[in-house]
């Protein structure tokens, strides 16, 4: 594998523009929180000779790709095998105190919508296993196989927003009594059957259940919900946060945490805010940022990127 074209990083010089006022003074700490095959790391790395960056994955396969990329820089990088919710226990296990900037790249990465066998694309047959981390347990197989047409519903319209999820649940459920489910092409041949001629000229019928099997095989959303609280607690003042989302789902906990960390704590009706109440993060973008045309004509992955960002102001109030 060609290390240096593997990976065209997501709105790159945006994201170095809006941590580098936080991560230029000596002893600054990067975290990246979604290493991947390292694309945005090698950049700060470079850019930044006095940072120090922690990569967090929970994909060994990119791990592995990342430190063969990043060795050059010796002990100012650090991979952690690790979901980005364990952030604060990473941390710890370096010995470092607080982070100085924190970068989330959401969603599914190069390398496992690339590897065909990790079964991440509907657009190529492959086993149905759709795991970041080949470590655990739970594939989609599993879940196609074994879970009861209410819950195949429920993770089809929370994590898909599949408006047919009823629909293609009982499908499922139908057809695996007849034949075991087991690759990505089987199912999608079963959604589009089950498919109203009218609806597949929307889009293509696979798309939002595999997210949905996506996000329920690695617990995306649970994880999130307990990631960007912790990651925003790890921030030293002056520090800063930037998220890239690929989804709605993703994108609205990014925008719940960070706008309730913007605000102040001042109950109703107080006439003058006191220090104490006063916000202890600032938004350092209007809503969320899109990727530019150019962009997404160099890299189409930038297409449904939502940017937001962060800043700490001062410590937790008492």
């Amino acid at each position: 594998m060609e290390l240096d074209n593997i990976h065209t990083p997501v709105l790159l010089e945006r994201c170095i523009e809006l941590l580098a006022p936080a991560i230029s003074h000596p002893g600054a700490v990067l975290v990246d929180a979604t290493l991947g095959m390292g694309g945005h790391t090698e950049a700060f790395l470079d850019r930044f000779p006095d940072l120090v960056l922690v990569g967090l994955d929970r994909d060994l396969d990119a791990l592995a790709i990342a430190e063969e990329r990043l060795k050059r820089f010796g002990s100012r990088f650090h991979p952690v095998h690790t979901v980005y919710d364990g952030i604060r226990d990473a941390l710890d296990g370096l010995d470092i105190a607080a982070t100085s900037g924190i970068l989330f790249d959401l969603g599914v990465s190069s390398l496992q919508l690339d590897r065909v066998d990790r079964g991440f694309s509907y657009s190529q047959d492959a086993p149905l296993d759709m795991r970041m981390d080949a470590t655990s347990e739970l594939t989609a197989a599993h879940i196609v196989a074994t879970y009861r047409e209410g819950d195949l519903r429920r993770i089809f319209e929370d994590y898909g927003e599949e408006k047919l999820a009823g629909r293609y649940a009982r499908k499922i459920v139908e057809a695996r009594s007849e034949t075991p489910i087991t690759r990505s092409g089987q199912l999608v041949q079963l959604l589009q059957e089950a498919t109203p001629a009218a609806v597949s000229r929307a889009g293509h019928p696979a798309k939002r259940v595999f997210q949905a099997l996506r996000i329920e095989v690695n617990t995306e959303l649970s994880v999130l919900r307990a990631a960007i609280p912790a990651a925003l607690d790890t921030l030293e003042v002056g520090g800063r946060i930037v998220v890239l989302s690929y989804q709605s789902l993703e994108d609205r906990i990014v925008k719940r945490d960070l706008q309730a960390a913007a605000a102040s704590t001042s109950p109703p009706g107080l006439p003058v805010e006191l220090p104490e109440h006063s916000a202890r993060f600032r938004l350092l973008v209007r809503g969320a940022e899109l990727a530019s045309d150019e962009e997404k004509a160099v890299n189409p992955r930038a297409t449904p990127v939502r940017l937001r960002a962060a800043e700490r102001l001062k410590l937790r109030n008492p």
